[in-house]
């Protein structure tokens, strides 16, 4: 994503909005229509952001260029501002207005934006179809995986749950105003209130004290990362147990993960192997950008109504297990985890921790996990859900040999250029690589067909064709 939020290219004077909109990568929150778009998919995406995280969706910008929404007229504009109530159901509460912006043949013109909030229950079109928001798509839900969502946000409230005795003395105003820097917002306090974590009535939410609060604890005692090291691989009890570190890591939740990293850092094993900076040093045997994105996701996800419990992050020679409290959130098939369809147990912390660089890969974490420790070497990640909670398991046990002995020679490292490189293009990977276009392609064609990596585009010649990880 662009170092531009979406806040702050809002902000933007007219002549440069619709550029700085255009600059901004299509996530979990963020999408861009044409003002040709018919209200009924209009509705169809609305609905996904609802059922989803919430986010904010663009009508006026298409194929990176700025057209503007005053052509269509004002009945079209209309029809596209009611699209929340006419298309959905219930509707989306989706407030829209317009903002001035320039065309990109100079003329002056307006954009019609959207903001949607999450919604607590389950939004379906009038053909009664239900979208989901899933990275940068809009994805329609099978029977079954409707009624998970559906099951799923009877239990997803409680991060907006009004704190009507909490007052504004509770809000850490140094922790606000660096968010508010961050996003190139004018003031915390109402950008709180855009987020969600403030009621209309003013009251702070659940979401507001864990995220901003001066003492979270105070009201919260299990809001809490423990990070514990082992010696050797098993936990042991009473004398023989080999716990040779233990940290608690408390504050806000941006302070937990902040502290939970330097210390999961310090202890996850190392060996001596060449790193990125081209000098011998020690490298973690499991991946760092693994297990952080596991701990992002164990505080971003847990179920903070359970009281007596934490997110957990383990650490043994051979492995690092991460627990968090309450089932999975979304919809998940546990055979096939790589592909789980991402549903947001607490939007609303979500978005403030990935507007905080936390959780940069809006909605692929999972994935991302199996990406790091494949890239590494390393066997698949192992997810196990119990009654009321979730453990993730990285183990510095190598991948399948086999499958490694078949990845063409430095098939390793164009998939991760393709990952580290958004839509990169065979020409960008010829360049990157230093190796010249028949081989790019011969190992690229290897590595599609071993299943780990797809080309997408409309056609042989198509010049937005990329390449990417298979998911």
């Amino acid at each position: 994503m662009s170092s531009v939020s979406i806040t702050e290219a809002l902000a933007r004077p007219a002549a440069e909005r619709g550029a700085a909109l255009l600059a901004l990568a299509e996530d979990q929150w963020f999408d861009r229509k044409s003002g040709r778009v018919s209200a009924r998919d209009l509705a169809n995406d609305l609905i996904a952001f609802a059922n989803a995280d919430g986010g904010t969706l663009v009508v006026g910008l298409h194929a990176g260029r700025v057209e503007g929404i005053d052509g269509a007229g004002a009945t079209k504009r209309n029809a596209l501002q009611q699209a929340a109530v006419d298309f959905s159901v219930p509707p989306v509460r989706a407030a829209s207005r317009l903002v001035a912006c320039r065309r990109a043949d100079g003329g002056d013109d307006h954009l019609l934006v959207f903001d949607v909030e999450p919604s607590a229950g389950v939004h379906a079109s009038v053909r009664d179809e239900v979208y989901l928001r899933v990275g940068d798509e809009s994805r329609r839900l099978s029977y079954g995986q409707r009624r998970e969502l559906e099951f799923d946000k009877g239990q997803a409230s409680y991060e907006a749950t009004a704190l009507t005795d909490a007052g504004w003395d509770e809000i850490d105003d140094g922790l606000l105003g660096a968010y508010a820097e961050e996003v190139k917002a004018r003031d915390g306090r109402t950008l709180l209130q855009a987020r969600g974590l403030v009621t209309q009535r003013g009251a702070l939410t659940v979401g507001a004290i864990l995220l901003f609060g001066r003492s979270p604890q105070a009201r919260f005692p299990q809001a809490f990362v423990r990070v514990a090291r082992y010696r050797g691989s098993e936990r042991g009890t009473g004398a023989r147990q080999e716990l040779v570190a233990d940290a608690r890591c408390e504050g806000s939740l941006a302070e937990q993960l902040g502290a939970a990293q330097v210390v999961a850092f310090e202890h996850v094993p190392t060996r001596q192997a060449l790193g990125a900076d081209g000098r011998f040093g020690p490298v973690g045997l499991v991946p760092r950008d693994a297990w952080l994105e596991g701990l992002v996701n164990a505080v971003v996800h847990r179920s903070y109504s359970l009281a007596g419990d934490h997110v957990r992050v383990e650490i043994f020679d051979d492995r690092v297990e991460i627990e968090s409290p309450g089932r999975f959130p979304g919809l998940v098939d546990l055979s096939d985890p790589g592909r789980v369809t991402r549903f947001a147990r607490n939007p609303r912390i979500a978005r403030v921790l990935a507007d905080l660089r936390f959780g940069i890969e809006r909605g692929e974490g999972v994935r991302r996990i199996f990406e790091e420790m494949r890239l590494a070497g390393l066997a698949d990640p192992e997810y196990f859900q119990t009654s009321g909670s979730v453990r993730l398991t990285l183990s510095t046990a190598p991948i399948d040999r086999e499958l490694e002995a078949r990845m063409p020679p430095a098939g390793r490292d164009l998939m991760r250029l393709i990952r580290e490189r958004e839509r990169t293009s065979t020409g960008d990977l010829v360049v990157a690589s230093g190796l010249s276009r028949p081989v790019v392609l011969r190992r690229l064609n290897d590595l599609a067909e071993l299943g780990m990596v797809e080309w997408v585009g409309a056609s042989r010649r198509d010049p937005h064709a990329y390449w990417r990880i298979r998911r």
